[in-house]
């Protein structure tokens, strides 16, 4: 597949594509879900290995935390929708209805199983060279570092630091069924902060707290340093 600058022979990059509900509705053929169970454990093992060689001085706990901040589903898919992932993913017609190909629980499984295939076709130094050139953006992100693996743990551990009251999320939903759209506001104490949107309400909540997120550290570093 060139977007991952691997080449995959068909029949494995087909398989690496092919999500459970497109199975399912062919006749039950086989789906990426062993992929998906390799290429994890090959993503596992090639950030843990970077990390390790690479920041000597960083505790076990700091290390842990930046391993789950690049390998977890919200940072899977947006690496699979920079490449444009979507699109190629074999889909029953209910995911297709339900926007499945933009769902970052349907992607980031599939950016393993595609680590899987790499893995198999070509072994894993040249699986381990493909995840690093897509992960090492990450790994310089202070943002995705910076919150770990869930925004709306981070802003629940910032509004208890700073006393700062009841968090609320506000989600409207818009659009037909099979495309729906969902906006979430959050509130902390009754005040307004970060707006996101996304194809489901527990994403779009993602996205509000990530935003808010961004807008309340400078409160919280401020904290930190006192």
């Amino acid at each position: 597949m060139k977007r991952l600058g691997v080449v995959i022979d068909p029949e494995t990059l087909r398989l690496a594509l092919t999500h459970r509900s497109y199975a399912y509705e062919h006749g039950g053929i086989p789906t990426n879900e062993r992929l998906e169970f390799l290429g994890d454990s090959v993503l596992g093992f090639a950030v843990t290995d970077h990390l390790y060689k690479n920041y000597p001085d960083l505790p076990e706990g700091d290390l842990a935390k930046r391993r789950s901040a690049v390998v977890s589903t919200r940072a899977l898919a947006a690496i699979a929708r920079s490449l444009g992932l979507g699109e190629f993913i074999l889909l029953g017609q209910g995911e297709i209805l339900t926007n499945g190909k933009d769902k970052s629980s349907i992607l980031a499984d599939t950016m393993e199983s595609l680590i899987g295939a790499t893995f198999l076709t070509h072994g894993i130094e040249v699986a381990t060279e493909m995840v690093m050139t897509l992960i090492l953006p990450l790994l310089h992100d202070v943002d995705v570092l910076g919150a770990g693996t869930d925004w709306k743990t981070a802003i629940q551990e910032i509004a208890a630091a700073e006393k700062m009251g009841a968090i609320e999320y506000r989600v409207t939903g818009s659009g037909p069924d099979h495309a729906r759209t969902y906006v979430a506001l959050l509130h902390i104490g009754g005040t307004a902060y970060g707006e996101g949107s996304g194809p489901s309400k527990k994403e779009a909540e993602q996205v509000s707290a990530a935003i808010s997120w961004k807008m309340l550290r400078p409160r919280d570093d401020s904290a930190k340093a006192k």
